[in-house]
């Protein structure tokens, strides 16, 4: 047996399961699907497909593979998309045992980025079959969902609160960008302009924060992400220090700035060089507990979804999933 097939197929013959949001990329995938589906027979191997219909089947599709025996799901389309497959893996108790694969078809691609997968279906159909098999870390958040229920989900890529929120639910329902040729350029531009319309007027909220072990402290923040990964909005670098491997998230507060100083210092998101602004703290940690200082409800975003709000707590599950990666040259 070659080693592309020992690594593809599970022991019980099953071939690797690709999971396709048709609806990622504002509806580019599914129209693309069929050259997309060539590129990865001639250039990846035989594989299986499974479309979604709405949300949550990527996580109920990725669930019931990995409990039929799947040891290699990739997941196609966005970051949310992403999150989903991966957390079907996790709940299925088979994370260190099954393979999860990404072939993105989004508009952000900011998981892509980290990982350093190539931007072109053959390229990415290549990795996907000659590439290495790496364990890392991922991230667990215990919310209050829209129900106002206790919810708990993984994240690969970002979590925040605050303006980051704000945006997203901005972008989803953004159509004034559609114009544009490109989904990767679309997906950028339009976060940038959702950015621009909700700094103009904004305030910053108050939370009370636990991280690790030290006291409770009480933070203005405009915006709060805890990363596992590098990228965030369409290829803003958000957390330029954090590692898939290290057992910590990366905590970055934009603490009480103004819209002016946002605005002119937007380009040092793009660039990893926010964190050299005064009002721009990061630390490392395990555990991160969240709330509100005033009682307000403040919405969270985790992969760029938004399932819930405050108060959350936010912890590192260190080399909880198998994930295909590049061969390192």
């Amino acid at each position: 047996m070659s080693e592309r097939t020992s690594r593809s197929t599970s022991s019980n013959g099953l071939p690797p399961l690709i999971i396709v949001n048709p609806k990622s990329a504002a509806g580019a995938t599914r129209d693309k699907w069929s050259a997309i589906a060539a590129d990865l027979r001639t250039h990846f191997g035989p594989f299986n497909v499974a479309f979604t219909k709405g949300p949550g089947d990527g996580m109920e599709l990725a669930k019931r593979a990995c409990e039929a025996g799947r040891r290699f799901i990739i997941a196609c389309g966005g970051d949310g998309t992403i999150n989903e497959i991966a957390n079907g893996i996790l709940q299925s108790g088979t994370g260190t045992d099954t393979e999860l694969g990404i072939f993105p078809s989004g508009t952000g691609g900011d998981f892509r980025r980290t990982i350093g997968l190539p931007t072109t279906p053959r390229d990415i159909a290549r990795a996907l079959r000659d590439g290495e098999t790496r364990s890392i870390d991922v991230g667990r958040v215990t919310f209050v969902d829209h129900n106002g229920e206790q919810a708990s989900r993984y994240f690969l890529n970002v979590t925040s609160f605050g303006l980051a929120a704000s945006i997203i639910e901005r972008v989803k329902g953004a159509t004034s960008l559609d114009w544009l040729p490109l989904d990767t350029v679309r997906g950028r531009a339009s976060f940038a302009l959702s950015t621009l319309q909700e700094v103009v007027g904004m305030d910053s909220t108050n939370v009370l924060v636990k991280i690790d072990d030290k006291p409770e402290k009480q933070l203005a923040t405009i915006n709060f992400c805890i990363a596992n990964a590098r990228y965030f909005g369409g290829g803003m670098m958000i957390a330029p220090d954090a590692k898939l491997a290290d057992g910590f998230l990366d905590v970055v507060n934009v603490g009480d700035i103004n819209t002016a100083k946002i605005i002119l210092n937007s380009y040092t998101l793009y660039r990893g060089t926010h964190t050299d602004l005064a009002e721009v703290k990061s630390v490392r940690a395990k555990r991160i507990e969240a709330r509100s200082a005033d009682g307000s409800e403040i919405h969270i975003e985790v992969d760029g979804e938004l399932p819930g709000r405050l108060p959350a707590v936010y912890e590192v599950v260190p080399g909880a999933l198998r994930l295909r990666v590049p061969k390192r040259t």
